[in-house]
């Protein structure tokens, strides 16, 4: 590629720094195929392979510009190359992100797009080595740390919970207000009585960490007068 002809010669050293490219990026791809995310394995393959071309691009493509300064005028700045990757796959990035409710989705997945960019950028220069690494980092994270996250929400992040809960026909709301108003480790909101046919109905909010919110609840189903409690 460093000729200044065109040239159809096939480079090893090109080859490898592709298939490298292409491999490091479809095992991250692979966990967030498994994962079920809307950027899988294809994505994250060509979105490697694409950055590792504009890597050996910037590395190989631009020999024949490489002059002396007395010599011409004409200068390249390969560096461009790479912070352009980084700005365009930003957008990519952007793509897979959206907002459902209160809470954004996909922000890992676009994160391990960007990150995947930059492993394939590290190959089509021929840092193979640090690419393995940030690859072997990445799909570790994605992977084990998926545990630790689920186990540190379980344990610690406050959750809001509805509850419903039920009257016997002659119970009084009286004693259940003041269960209510007796929690400690959890927000409650505002209750809503409602009375019909089919008895008398509390609703309310709960939030607050989840063993501290099961614990609520487990008191509130044994107070006198309750017939059944619902979370949701």
């Amino acid at each position: 590629m460093g000729s200044s002809s065109t040239t159809y010669a096939l480079d090893g050293a090109v080859v490898v720094r592709l298939l490298s490219a292409a491999i490091l990026g479809g095992l991250v791809g692979a966990e967030r195929e498994a994962a079920d995310q809307p950027a899988g394995l294809r994505t994250h393959i060509a979105v490697a392979l694409g950055a590792g071309l504009f890597g050996v691009i910037s590395t190989l493509g631009f020999d024949e510009f490489d002059q002396r300064r007395a010599d011409s005028t004409l200068q390249a700045d390969v560096t461009r190359v790479a912070s352009n990757v980084v700005v365009g796959i930003g957008f990519l990035g952007a793509g897979v992100i959206f907002r459902q409710g209160a809470s954004i989705r996909n922000l890992t997945t676009a994160a391990s797009l960007w990150t995947v960019a930059a492993i394939g950028l590290a190959c089509g220069v021929g840092d193979v080595t640090t690419a393995v690494v940030a690859t072997v980092v990445l799909v570790a994270s994605l992977v084990v740390l998926r545990r630790v996250r689920s186990f540190i929400r379980r344990r610690w992040t406050d959750t809001t919970s509805q509850l419903r809960i039920w009257l016997a026909s002659s119970a009084a709301a009286g004693p259940v207000l003041e269960a209510l108003d007796g929690l400690s480790d959890v927000e409650l909101t505002e209750v809503d009585i409602e009375t019909g046919s089919d008895g008398t109905v509390m609703t309310t909010q709960l939030r607050g960490e989840p063993p501290a919110v099961r614990q609520a609840v487990a008191h509130v189903a044994g107070t006198a007068g309750v017939e059944a409690v619902t979370q949701e």
